[in-house]
């Protein structure tokens, strides 16, 4: 039988890391601050200089993350945010826990990301059922930055603020510009299947903007002010945990290097397919001036499900980012959406399929899943 292949391989980044892992983690058990421990102030400030934004705040997990700023911002009843309907659900979970309204808008065929059109036409909707817009949350879907040239001044005209949502995108950049430079504020997660992730639930916010930061911070620990004992706003029990955020600085010393070898898997997965199935499946776009972080190779194709029964077959694991997009869900379909739908949503979620992706991926387990996927694909034509 075909040895199966891991769709993400933590385990060959762990052999890498190997002592300074097991040190980072041992040192955090000798000191023994778990909670708000050196390592967490120490990562803050290597990721904000990683990304080039000025303030990082850590939280517990990616979900928190994008709520953090909304509650910041006091967004609640009867305000607006913006989001699109197709991606993974934390994105509207976190203005609907806040009693907001999530507006579901539709996105771009060839990127995966936000379309700007339809969050115009979103926003003139909103407006008309009595809400207030407030915000848009833009999701870098699978790794690729959203079109933020086209949104940052779009969102200013409409009066809207942006949260970036890197949960997936950490890592990527526009020009020079790295994804948690974008807009009022970032949001990102460091759960393990991400390309920076920690052993656990984790993430962060990233913002400029001072006078946020202040306010994160004391949103994270309780609404804390001076004191912990004088909570000076209702807030959510969510930091980071020190082991977390010490193995999260080991893993973003190699992040760099990490990334390069995800863009060489990416770019290699690409020839191959539209040189050997160029009618058949079609490939990521990847805008000039862009870098995707890759968190998912994501291709489209017509017969999706018996091409991922092939694969099975051959040991070759896919997954299926996201089967239904988010205003066709049981608990959200109730909220409105752009005035045209979300078609382009729905329709990408009947054909994508994702494929093994992870900075380790030897060029021989890649020229297998090459084959194996060519194959079930003409099986199905």
């Amino acid at each position: 039988m075909t040895q199966p292949l891991p769709f993400i391989d933590l385990a060959a980044q762990q052999a890498r890391l190997g002592d300074r892992l097991r040190l980072a983690i041992d040192t955090v058990l000798r000191e023994g601050a778990y909670i708000m421990g050196r390592q967490v102030a120490d990562f803050e400030r290597e990721l904000a200089e990683f990304c080039g934004a000025r303030h990082v705040i850590s939280c517990a997990n990616g979900t928190d993350a994008l709520m953090l700023p909304l509650m910041a911002w006091g967004i609640g009843p009867g305000d607006a945010v913006f989001v699109p309907s197709f991606t993974f659900i934390a994105s509207a979970e976190a203005p609907a826990l806040l009693g907001a309204t999530p507006v579901f808008v539709d996105v771009q065929p060839e990127t995966f990301d936000i379309d700007p059109a339809s969050l115009h036409g979103a926003v003139a909707h909103a407006r008309s059922l009595g809400l207030r817009p407030r915000a848009v949350i833009p999701v870098d879907l699978f790794g690729l930055p959203s079109d933020y040239d086209t949104l940052l001044p779009l969102a200013e005209d409409l009066g809207l603020l942006v949260l970036a949502d890197a949960a997936q995108g950490f890592g990527g950049a526009i020009d020079d510009r790295r994804a948690g430079t974008f807009g009022q504020a970032t949001a990102t997660s460091f759960f393990p299947a991400k390309p920076l992730g920690c052993y656990g639930d984790g993430g962060a916010v990233l913002t400029d903007d001072d006078q946020l930061a202040t306010r994160l911070r004391s949103l994270r620990f309780h609404g804390k002010g001076q004191d912990k004992y004088d909570n000076v706003a209702i807030g959510l029990n969510s930091r980071l945990d020190t082991l977390q955020a010490a193995i999260l600085s080991e893993k973003l010393a190699i992040f760099a290097d990490e990334l390069a070898a995800r863009d060489r898997i990416a770019a290699r997965y690409t020839a191959a397919f539209q040189d050997r199935c160029p009618n058949s499946i079609i490939t990521p776009t990847v805008p000039a001036g862009y870098q995707s972080a890759w968190a998912q190779y994501t291709l489209r194709v017509a017969q999706r499900d018996q091409m991922m029964a092939a694969c099975k077959e051959q040991g070759v694991p896919t997954m299926v980012y996201y089967p239904i997009p988010l205003h066709r869900q049981s608990g959200y379909a109730h909220y409105p959406q752009a005035p045209l739908g979300c078609p382009v949503s729905e329709h990408l979620a009947a054909e994508v399929v994702s494929l093994p992706m992870h900075p380790y991926l030897g060029e021989q387990d890649q020229s297998r899943i090459i084959d194996v996927v060519c194959s079930a694909v003409e099986k199905t034509i």
